[in-house]
């Protein structure tokens, strides 16, 4: 079946790449239609429960490989209308100047084809929009040129006391910018959005809208500016047409469809992007598509303390501290936030971390309400060992799956021990008993990299194809380097600086 609707712009992936573009497209009365693999999730539909909302996590199989192979499904990507952010805990403090320049500084990594001067206007935009609760004073980074619109959520139990282990240690810390409310904030196309409730499920869907996923937010805003999004569409392949990309191919109710357009913009993600890059043989003179895949450094520390914390109330990461985002001897650094977990995640994370069962494991899960944690996001850079390549393994629609081969390098490795030692030293000073640590990754970053050179990236500063006209890309597979930071908020301001420079080109 083929349907012919006289698109302006076909967008695949409804997530932190693609909603903010779709949103500004209709805006500027383009005529744009939105393909998303999962389902819409509605915020009244999402019960208070683990297990009940695992549709929202892209549960395919991913196969891993590599000395530090990368944990998929729950905890790197989301399926249904809004992405991931379905799933985020809606953490979002920016990247520093100094993040796009690692080569510059350092002697190794790859700059960005952008600087943070760049960026700001749109973080501030989407910061606005979005309604972030942070705090009136931040210790790092430039100073900011409008407030955050809320004040800063209250801290959880963990957090309390991260801060106040940081205080003897002499390391600052800050109430986290959140895009959750703290108070209600009528959202333009959505509605009435209440303050967060601090019910704490951030990562299993928020019931209420308060949490600013992009469903309620830049998606809702895009459907009243006359967007279209067709859920349950899983896009197969890349159409060509005059040396051009012209549309998509994708399933959707079981039928084999394909839609054209003027203009395609790929936002599936740092996995799925490229997957269906190699799939449909294209955008990839540079032999860079699947290449430079990175993970951030994120090891967790827990322990239990003597005070109930419900470690499940509250924003999960409360508390930041940037002042380990330069270490001597390092290339780059990393934050630290406060964790709250759910109880399932926890459980299951202790089990895997630990190695304990039985009898033991029971032991300490008794204790669930006394579990505060820690983590850090570091800096990852990219190796050339470290890429995505289609395998001879397929999944149940006949294609071949993807095989992600990643091992961390001797700077991460040094970056997480240095990173366990401080926070266990933080655990240590306010007493918490049976500390553990989590060594993990997190977020796919960096496999169809922006830059100047045609060459070595696969899309320009715009996420423009270098060499396949009508092709663009906006997610984080065209980060250059993973930034020390939650990645967020910087793919919705590329998002929107991106959906600019396609309007500009469509009405030249």
């Amino acid at each position: 079946m083929t349907n012919n609707p006289e698109l302006d712009v076909l967008v695949i992936g409804t997530g932190a790449g693609g909603a903010p573009l779709l949103a500004r497209l209709a805006a500027a009365g383009l005529r744009v239609l939105a393909l998303e693999a999962g389902v819409r999730h509605r915020p009244a539909e999402m019960p208070t429960d683990e297990v009940a909302q695992a549709g929202l996590f892209w549960m395919d199989e991913r196969l891993s490989a590599g000395k530090d192979p990368v944990g998929f499904g729950r905890n790197n990507s989301g399926r249904g209308v809004g992405g991931s952010t379905l799933h985020y805990t809606a953490y979002t403090p920016r990247a520093q100047p100094d993040d796009f320049e690692l080569l510059k500084e350092f002697g190794q990594g790859v700059d960005w084809p952008l600087s943070y001067a760049d960026l700001e206007p749109y973080y501030d935009e989407v910061e606005q929009f979005l309604g972030v609760s942070g705090p009136s004073e931040y210790p790092w980074g430039p100073p900011r040129q409008r407030p955050y619109p809320h004040p800063a959520l209250p801290l959880n139990g963990a957090a309390l006391l991260m801060e106040q282990a940081a205080q003897q240690s002499g390391i600052r810390t800050s109430a986290a910018a959140n895009a959750a409310l703290s108070r209600p904030q009528e959202q333009e196309g959505y509605g009435l959005r209440p303050a967060c409730s601090n019910r704490g499920f951030c990562q299993a869907g928020c019931s209420t809208g308060a949490k600013a996923s992009l469903d309620v937010t830049y998606l809702a805003l895009a459907e009243a500016r006359g967007a279209t999004i067709w859920e349950g569409a899983q896009v197969t392949k890349l159409l060509m047409k005059g040396g051009r990309v012209s549309g998509a191919e994708f399933v959707r109710g079981g039928k084999t469809q394909t839609l054209h357009a003027r203009q395609v913009v790929l936002a599936a993600g740092a996995i799925e992007t490229p997957r269906l890059l190699l799939l449909s043989g294209v955008g990839n003179s540079s032999e860079q598509v699947g290449r430079n895949f990175m993970a951030h450094v994120g090891v967790q520390v827990w322990g239990l303390v003597d005070d109930d914390l419900r470690p499940y109330k509250g924003i999960p990461g409360g508390l930041i501290s940037e002042d380990f985002h330069r270490i001597p001897g390092l290339v780059g650094g990393y934050l630290l936030q406060s964790l709250g977990v759910m109880p399932v995640t926890y459980a299951t994370q202790y089990a895997r971390g630990t190695g304990k069962w039985g009898a033991a494991l029971s032991e300490h899960l008794s204790q669930y309400n006394h579990v505060a944690g820690i983590n850090v996001l570091g800096e990852c850079l990219p190796y050339a060992g470290n890429f995505l390549e289609l395998s001879s393994e397929l999944d149940e629609r006949g294609l071949p799956k993807p095989l992600i081969h990643f091992s961390f390098g001797e700077n991460e490795h040094r970056m997480a021990k240095h990173a366990e030692t401080v926070m266990r030293d933080l655990w240590a000073k306010i007493g918490a008993r049976e500390v553990w640590a989590l060594p993990r990754a997190a977020h796919t970053i960096g496999t169809a990299r922006m830059g100047h050179d045609p060459s070595s990236n696969v899309v320009d500063a715009f996420g423009r194809s270098h060499d396949t006209p009508g092709l663009w890309i906006c997610d984080n597979s065209t980060f250059p380097s993973s930034l020390s930071v939650n990645p967020g908020l910087t793919q919705m301001a590329l998002s929107l600086r991106t959906a600019d420079a396609l309007i500009a080109e469509l009405k030249a």
